[in-house]
């Protein structure tokens, strides 16, 4: 497969427009360690030369399965990890923190059986946490050359602003990538995230381009119901049925899917490409399970989707729309915190 690379940001660095996530690689996923690094390296073969992982997935499993597949490989791969999830029951296990963010780093260089970490990024924001000592730890790790460039994940557009600014005004390193939500479904970033990651030359690579498996392609009319789904059973808040913005996802994703199967696509090569093609976003990360789930995905990198499709696709989903506003990724203590908004 002939995979025209994209620069992430204004790094110069050189990535494929399709990122492999290794979210279920691992006790969330695919608990079978070869399966898994056999994943890993038919990707690398098809031409992704970039992977995202986290310390969180699967309690650092996921890196271990990562740093065993790219023995031998390690220079010729983008290799991004993430730092935030807890990973104990220690309260200090965990968050945004000079103190954990040091202490972690080097766990995750050990995982990964690497010396050095390309995008390393916060995996979400902290509001307790002020971010020049975020932003002042990992320029730290940058300066001593066990990072190489910084990343945030999720991040609201106004704390994109507030980072950048920060970084500008205190000489720290700034964040040059942004891993936000987005796909056909979830369409908000592209009224804010989407532009001020423009504006600021940061590259973008979102993940769930299939919103969560939404649109896998199962769900047609009559058909399975998302909330039966594998990943229904781990977060059943966010597959719950009963809602109706939920039946209302169900429905737009019935709809994209004859808008697909019209266009001679499958529902998800023409979700992936749809994220891919926005101007903003260098590459999109698809998180396979299976080799046939990876198969599935890799002929999108190289599709270009015409006006009257996109326009179609305005029309069931318009522009910067969230079919299910809660479908944010991250909830904003000032929101989900009652005490936060009371005196």
């Amino acid at each position: 497969m002939a995979i025209e690379h994209r620069k992430l940001g204004r790094t110069g660095v050189s990535v494929s427009p399709l990122c492999l996530g290794a979210m279920m690689f691992g006790a969330w996923g695919n608990t079978d360690h070869e399966d898994s690094i056999a994943i890993i390296h038919r990707a690398l073969d098809a031409g992704i030369n970039f992977i995202d992982t986290a310390d969180v997935y699967s309690r650092g499993e996921s890196e271990e399965i990562v740093g065993k597949a790219l023995a031998g490989r390690r220079e010729d791969v983008v290799l991004a990890t993430k730092v935030h999830g807890r990973m104990g029951d220690d309260p200090n296990h965990f968050g945004n923190s000079r103190r954990w963010i040091v202490r972690e780093v080097e766990s995750s260089l050990r995982r990964l059986k690497t010396d050095h970490i390309d995008l390393y990024q916060i995996h979400r924001p902290e509001p307790d946490t002020d971010i020049d000592e975020t932003l002042s730890a990992l320029s730290d790790l940058v300066h001593a050359g066990k990072v190489r460039y910084l990343g945030s994940s999720t991040f609201q557009a106004h704390q994109i602003v507030e980072a950048q600014w920060t970084a500008q005004r205190r000489g720290r390193e700034r964040f040059v990538c942004e891993q936000p939500p987005y796909s056909l479904l979830i369409r908000r970033v592209e009224a804010d995230v989407l532009p001020v990651c423009e504006s600021y030359g940061i590259g973008v690579i979102p993940w769930s381009p299939l919103a969560g498996g939404w649109l896998s392609g199962r769900y047609g009319r009559g058909g399975d119901s998302p909330g039966d789904s594998r990943r229904a059973q781990m977060l059943p808040a966010r597959y719950d049925m009963s809602l109706p913005a939920n039946q209302r996802k169900l429905e737009a994703a019935q709809q994209l899917g004859e808008l697909a199967e019209q266009a001679g696509l499958s529902l998800i090569e023409m979700a992936i490409a749809f994220v891919i093609n926005h101007p903003a976003v260098t590459a999109a990360i698809i998180g396979p399970r299976t080799i046939e789930q990876l198969e599935s995905q890799l002929p999108a990198a190289e599709l270009k989707l015409g006006a009257d499709v996109l326009d179609r696709i305005d029309e069931i989903v318009p522009p910067g729309v969230s079919v299910n506003p809660n479908d944010t990724g991250w909830d904003p203590p000032w929101l989900s915190d009652a005490s936060r908004r009371r005196r």
